[in-house]
C-alpha cells in the first residue's frame, strides 16, 4: 500500500499543505520543517518528481483569481493585491473567471501547476462551499466572498450591515417602495440581500428583491421592464458597480430621472458615480484596505500555516448624493 501526503500530515500532525509546502522548501519554520522530514522518514513516504522539482525552486508568486475583472471593485482589488505583493517581493498572477465556475476549477488547477506562494481568490456560490473539502499545495485567502465554515482565511465587507445602511438611507428620506436588485453569482448578493430584507422588514417595508445575473445588460433589462410594465418602485438598491451601472443606463434609456422618477442607490464608490446626473448615493467599501489585509493575512498565513483560521470583517459608509433625495410625504 503506497504511502501518501496524507499519511505524512497524520503522523506530523499538521494538514497536507502544509507538508507540501515544507517538501517544497517554502515558508515554513525550521522546526516545522524537521518534524514534516521526520514524519517523511518513518512513514517511508516517496516525493514524486514534481515535489523534488518543488524542493528545488519557490516561485516567488501569487496568484489573484477575481470573479469579473470588468467590475470596477475587482480592478481596485487587484491593484492593491499587487502593491502589497511588490513591497513583499512577490510577483503576480492574474486570472478572471467571469463567474465561472468551470473557469474557477481550471485556474485553481493551473495555480497548482504553476507552484504558486498562495493565492488570494474571489469565489463562486457554486464553489465557494467546496473548498474545505479540498486540499492544496497553497494557503488561500478568500476577499469579497466567504462563508460559513469554508476552511480558508478571508476578508468581507459587512455586506449585511452595508445594505441595511441604504434602507435605512432612503426610509429616513420617504422612500417606502424600495426594490433591491442582487447579483446572484456570490454570496455577497446573497448576504446584501438578507440585510435588505431584514432591515426593510425591521421598517415596517415589505422586500421586493430579485436575484439576476451580476451584469450591466440584466439590470438594464430588468429596469427598462418596471417602466413598460409600470408601476415602477419610487427606490432601488443595486448590490454592485455593474448593476448600477444598469440602472442608470435603464432610465436614460427610457428618458426617466434620478430621483424624481427613481431614486438609485448602490455599491461601489467608482469615479463615475459622482458625474452621473445628481451624483449616486453609494456604499464606499475599503477597497485598498481589503487587498491590503488579504496579503497580509496570506504572508501571516505562510509564516505560521497551522494558526487558527481568521474572517477580517470590514466596514462601509455610505455616502449621501442627488440620486436619493427626499420626497415629500403626506
Amino acid at each position: 500500500m503506497s504511502v501518501s501526503i496524507k499519511d505524512v500530515a497524520a503522523r506530523a500532525n499538521v494538514s497536507p499543505a502544509t507538508v507540501s509546502r515544507a517538501l517544497a522548501g517554502g515558508q515554513v519554520s525550521a522546526a516545522l520543517r524537521a518534524k514534516v522530514e521526520e514524519a517523511v522518514k518513518a512513514t517511508g513516504y516517496r516525493p514524486n518528481l514534481s515535489a523534488r522539482r518543488l524542493r528545488s525552486q519557490e516561485s516567488q508568486t501569487i496568484g489573484l483569481i477575481v470573479a469579473d475583472i470588468s467590475n470596477p471593485f475587482f480592478t481596485a482589488v487587484a491593484r492593491a493585491v499587487e502593491d502589497e505583493a511588490y513591497k513583499a517581493g512577490l510577483r503576480v498572477i492574474l486570472c478572471n473567471t467571469d463567474e465561472n465556475p468551470d473557469k474557477e476549477a481550471l485556474y485553481l488547477q493551473l495555480m497548482e501547476e504553476e507552484r504558486v506562494t498562495g493565492v488570494i481568490f474571489a469565489p463562486t456560490r457554486a464553489t465557494v462551499g467546496k473548498l474545505a473539502k479540498r486540499q492544496f499545495n497553497f494557503p488561500m485567502v478568500l476577499i469579497d466572498r466567504a462563508e460559513p465554515g469554508c476552511g480558508q482565511d478571508a476578508v468581507v465587507l459587512d455586506n449585511a450591515g452595508a445594505a441595511a445602511l441604504l434602507v435605512e438611507h432612503l426610509r429616513d428620506r420617504g422612500y417606502r417602495r424600495i426594490e433591491g436588485l442582487f447579483g446572484n453569482a456570490s454570496t455577497t448578493g446573497v448576504e446584501r440581500r438578507l440585510g435588505y430584507e431584514e432591515a426593510m422588514r425591521r421598517f415596517g417595508l415589505t422586500p421586493s428583491a430579485r436575484f439576476i445575473p451580476p451584469s450591466i445588460k440584466a439590470a438594464e433589462e430588468e429596469v427598462a421592464g418596471w417602466f413598460k410594465r409600470g408601476p415602477a418602485p419610487e427606490a432601488v438598491i443595486a448590490s454592485n458597480g455593474l448593476l448600477l451601472m444598469g440602472v442608470v443606463r435603464a432610465l436614460r434609456g427610457a428618458g426617466k430621472s434620478m430621483p424624481d422618477d427613481l431614486a438609485v442607490a448602490g455599491f461601489d464608490n467608482e469615479s463615475w458615480t459622482d458625474l452621473i446626473g445628481p451624483g449616486l448615493t453609494v456604499i464606499e467599501q475599503p477597497v485598498a484596505t481589503m487587498g491590503r489585509t488579504a496579503m497580509q493575512l496570506l504572508l501571516e498565513r505562510l509564516e505560521d500555516p497551522d494558526a487558527p483560521l481568521r474572517k477580517m470583517v470590514l466596514g462601509g459608509r455610505c455616502l449621501a448624493r442627488g440620486s436619493t433625495t427626499g420626497r415629500e410625504r403626506p
